[in-house]
């Protein structure tokens, strides 16, 4: 098994282990391009990991002058576990090391925990800072079941009269429901980040804490938190200040947990309670920047749309550009 540079040969190779370990999910990066890109420009160069003449791992890296970057870290999926994602990066980082590169950066998605932990093993920190970005070629990016240069659609639904709600029953065990009783603005902010943040929610985050202390302690506003193993997996909250109408105002599973049946039960938990409230309207909004399912269950559990609208997206307008960071 040795780690060497990248010849032409390995091309092929390189983009089949790329896609099958999902390194390719946006449309838009082109691996083809990018390994000609990052080969030309004089500041990178790729890695391969081989044993007995297959690539089994690959590592992308470069300098901008300033700082290192590792990219396209990839580990044949049938062998992963067996070290190899550790060598490929340490040699990496050698590479980078020994051209007098200081630090070296990489970056994961937030919902890809168990890749973060990979790195935090390695010695790489999770930074407090906001990563941003700017396309240069003016094409436009998938978000949710939109472009970005287009108009979120908001979808408003709505109950007038209280169905019968399905027994749903979660694929988990050692989980419970518990009324957050004076929640803290900091425990709230948490939820809302771990449950929001895939989805764009920004709303809350505009609030100062003084503003956002006076609605979630208000008597009318209920947050519900679901625990799974004792750790937080979603939250939904009520807000009865317009009686007799009652807003399902925020609701959500955290990444992790999803696939578990926890909306389905959290959402039927949610409308027992609003129920509870004797209310002449119960009401709901998603939008095309939310889960894909979510209006489909919303609908299965008896919500009718009663209104549709076009607004900008969170980074298309001037005060929103950080919010959803």
């Amino acid at each position: 098994m040795e780690i060497r540079n990248y010849q032409s040969g390995d091309e092929a190779a390189v983009v089949d282990l790329w896609r099958r370990c999902e390194l390719l999910r946006n449309p838009l990066n082109d691996p083809h391009k990018d390994i000609a890109f990052c080969l030309a420009g004089g500041h990178g160069e790729i890695l391969i990991l081989e044993d007995e003449g297959e690539v089994v791992a690959t590592a992308m890296l470069g300098q901008d002058g300033h700082r290192g970057w590792i990219y396209y870290v990839a580990v044949e999926p049938g062998r992963q576990g067996q070290d190899l994602g550790r060598r490929i990066v340490t040699a990496a980082q050698d590479r980078l090391q020994a051209a007098g590169v200081p630090k070296v950066h990489l970056m994961v998605r937030g919902s890809n925990t168990h890749v973060v932990g990979f790195y935090q093993r390695l010695g790489y920190m999770v930074e407090p800072i906001t990563s941003m970005s700017r396309r240069l070629d003016g094409a436009a990016l998938p978000v949710g079941h939109q472009m970005d240069d287009e108009k979120v659609v908001v979808t408003y639904l709505e109950m007038t009269e209280r169905g019968s709600l399905p027994h749903v029953t979660p694929k988990t065990r050692n989980y419970v429901l518990m009324q957050a009783h004076d929640i803290t603005v900091r425990f709230y902010r948490y939820l809302y980040d771990a449950v929001g943040q895939p989805w764009y929610w920004t709303d809350r985050k505009k609030l100062s804490d003084a503003a956002l202390s006076a609605i979630i302690h208000d008597d009318a506003v209920d947050v519900y938190v679901l625990y799974v193993g004792g750790v937080p997996a979603g939250f939904y909250e009520l807000d009865a200040r317009k009686m007799p109408t009652v807003d399902l105002a925020f609701f959500g599973i955290m990444p992790e947990y999803i696939g578990l049946g926890l909306g389905p039960y959290l959402l039927s938990q949610a409308l027992e309670t609003m129920w509870q409230k004797e209310p002449e309207r119960v009401l709901v909004n998603t939008c095309t920047l939310d889960h894909p399912k979510a209006l489909p269950l919303y609908q299965r559990f008896g919500f009718r749309p009663y209104d549709r609208q076009e607004i900008p997206a969170p980074w298309q307008t001037a005060d929103n550009v950080l919010d959803f960071a």
